[in-house]
């Protein structure tokens, strides 16, 4: 760093202006191959947090919780959900936050965080208008 805070002549920055996707789900699941896929053709810078390796942090969770509701990330078709008879309970956001953090297979896949928007789910229209209003300072250049 120069003395007065700026950086000194030919240095890159390491941190790209540029929004970076990062995709919360299985390497195994479907719909989360199709976000890593849909990022990826498009050069989009992409992190990939597995849940089978690292769980998803609450505070994270908490963030999609805040924007579409606990229910709305509960994989209702998914078999973990049948096979833990939950479609007979009645749960608040609280209890449902519970289970999601204790079983990551009730989560609907993927969750993906592209700068401060948020998506649940397979949702290539919501992905692709990101992408749009990124413009094509988002594609990383390689």
């Amino acid at each position: 760093m120069a003395v007065n805070g700026t950086r000194p002549e030919g240095y890159a920055s390491v941190m790209s202006d540029a929004p970076r996707a990062q995709v919360f789900g299985l390497e195994n699941d479907p719909a989360t191959r199709a976000a890593i896929r849909f990022f990826k053709e498009r050069r989009i810078e992409l992190h990939l947090v597995d849940l089978r390796r690292k769980p998803i942090a609450p505070g994270e969770l908490r963030r999609f919780v805040e924007r579409f509701g606990a229910g709305a990330l509960l994989d209702v078709a998914s078999r973990a959900y049948r096979d833990a008879g939950l479609g007979y309970l009645r749960m608040d956001d609280g209890e449902i936050v519970g289970r999601l953090l204790a079983d990551v297979r009730l989560l609907r896949l993927p969750l993906v965080r592209f700068g401060n928007e948020l998506s649940v789910g397979r949702d290539e229209e919501r992905w692709k208008g990101w992408v749009s209003r990124a413009g094509p300072s988002a594609a990383a250049d390689r």
